[in-house]
C-alpha cells in the first residue's frame, strides 16, 4: 500500500454487480479499484499479476467459481478476501469463511434503492477490518476445520434431568465476535462432544438473513443444541442461542424462567448484533453464574458488557492476540483491566468447560 490507498481487485461474473462495486469503493477515499475480473481464471490471472491488498468475490462464476479461486490463493498468495454473495448463497458464505475469506457482505441489490447506501457503509467498515487481518490466523483457522467431521449428535433428552437440579448454580456463557467469528465459534462449538448443563447466547456481527443457516451449520458440528434465537426462547442448559443478524438479543426472567427476547437495535449501535447489550442483559440475571467471552473482532464491542458483567459478580475471558484475525475487540475489553483470563482459541474451549466445572469433558 504505497500509496496509502488500499489497492482492490474486484472479481463478479455480473457486469452490473461489478460496475456497482467498484462505483461504491472509488468513492470511499482510502481504496483505489486496480483491476476487476469477470470470472475465476481472469480473476487468478490478476491476482498474480496486480498483488492486490484486497479481493472482493462473487462465488458463483464461469470457468472456476469462487471457491477454487479462494482455496488457490490462500494457498499461493494469501490475499485478505471479502465474500460479496447474494442472501441466497448464505450456506456458501460460511464454505467460504472457513476455506479463508476473511469476511463478506450481501450482494448489492439489482434496484437501485437506499440500501445500496447502506452496503457502501459496510464495505467501508469492513475494508478496514479487512485489511488489518492476521492472514497467518486466518489460514491456521482454515486448516483446524478442514480437518473436523460432521459429528451427528444425539442430542438425547439425558440433559431434561439436569434442569431441576442445577437450577440454583445454572450457569451462562455468552460469547461477543466479529472479523473471524464464525470460524472461531465452529472451533469452540466443535469441540465440546458431551451435554454439558450450560446455556450459551452468541453475538456474532453478521447481517440479517444469515444467521439461521450460521446456527444450522454449528449445530452439525456440536453435541449442543444451537439454533437462532426467536422471541420467546427459553433459555435452556445444554443449548445455545444464536442472536439474529441485524437485531439484538436480550433476556427477562419470567417466574422460574429465563425468556430471550429478539430487540431492535438503538439508534447509536453500529455493529449488530450487539455484544455489549447480550452481555449487560444476562449480567443482570446471571450474576456470578455468568461468563463471558470476547473473540476476534474490530472495534470496541464488548468492552462495555464486560464492565457490566463484572459489576454483577460475574467473569470475562478474551481471546490472545496470536490467535485473533483481528486483535480490536479483545484488545477493547482487555484494555478494561477486568478481564480474567486471556486465552488462545485452541485452548478457549478447555477453559470454558473447566470455569463451569466440567473438566471431566476434556
Amino acid at each position: 500500500m504505497s500509496s496509502g490507498k488500499v489497492r482492490v481487485l474486484v472479481i463478479d461474473d455480473s457486469a452490473f454487480n461489478r460496475r456497482t462495486i467498484v462505483k461504491m469503493l472509488e468513492s470511499l477515499p482510502n481504496v483505489e479499484v486496480v483491476g476487476y475480473a469477470c470470472d475465476g481464471e481472469e480473476g487468478l490471472r490478476k491476482v498474480i499479476d496486480l498483488c492486490p491488498d484486497l479481493i472482493t468475490l462473487d462465488l458463483e462464476m464461469p470457468r472456476m467459481d469462487g471457491f477454487t479461486l479462494l482455496r488457490i490463493v490462500m494457498q499461493k498468495q494469501p490475499t485478505p478476501i471479502i465474500v460479496v454473495s447474494s442472501r441466497s448463497d448464505d450456506e456458501d458464505v460460511f464454505k467460504a469463511l472457513e476455506l479463508g475469506a476473511v469476511e463478506f457482505v450481501p450482494k448489492p441489490s439489482s434496484k437501485v434503492s437506499p440500501v445500496l447506501m447502506d452496503i457502501r457503509e459496510e464495505l467501508l467498515a469492513k475494508v478496514r477490518e479487512v485489511t488489518s487481518a492476521n492472514l497467518k490466523n486466518v489460514m491456521a483457522r482454515s486448516n483446524t476445520i478442514s480437518q473436523q467431521r460432521v459429528r451427528m449428535p444425539t442430542h438425547s433428552s439425558r440433559l431434561n434431568t439436569f434442569t431441576d437440579v442445577v437450577r440454583k448454580d445454572f450457569q451462562m456463557v455468552v460469547i461477543g465476535s466479529s472479523t473471524g467469528g464464525p470460524p472461531a465459534l465452529q472451533n469452540i462449538f466443535s469441540a465440546i462432544q458431551d451435554e454439558i448443563p450450560v446455556a450459551f447466547a452468541v453475538a456474532q456481527h453478521m447481517p440479517p438473513d444469515f444467521t439461521r443457516a450460521f446456527a444450522e451449520r454449528l449445530n452439525r458440528f456440536s453435541a449442543l443444541k444451537i439454533r437462532e434465537a426467536e422471541n420467546g426462547d427459553v433459555v435452556k442448559p445444554g443449548e445455545v442461542l444464536i442472536a439474529p443478524g441485524g437485531k439484538n438479543l436480550e433476556f427477562f426472567p419470567k417466574g422460574a424462567e429465563i425468556i430471550a427476547k429478539v430487540s431492535e437495535p438503538k439508534g447509536h449501535q453500529r455493529y449488530l448484533p450487539s455484544v455489549d447489550t447480550l452481555f449487560s442483559s444476562a449480567a443482570t440475571i446471571f450474576g456470578n453464574r455468568l461468563l463471558g467471552v470476547v473473540l476476534t473482532g474490530m472495534g470496541n464491542d464488548g468492552a462495555m458488557g464486560v464492565h457490566a458483567i463484572k459489576q454483577n459478580g460475574g467473569s470475562a475471558f478474551a481471546e490472545a492476540e496470536e490467535s485473533c484475525v483481528v486483535f480490536g475487540m479483545p484488545k477493547e475489553a482487555i484494555a478494561t483491566g477486568l478481564v480474567d483470563r486471556v486465552v488462545a482459541l485452541p485452548s478457549m474451549y478447555k477453559e470454558i468447560l473447566r470455569h463451569c466445572g466440567y473438566d471431566r469433558c476434556l
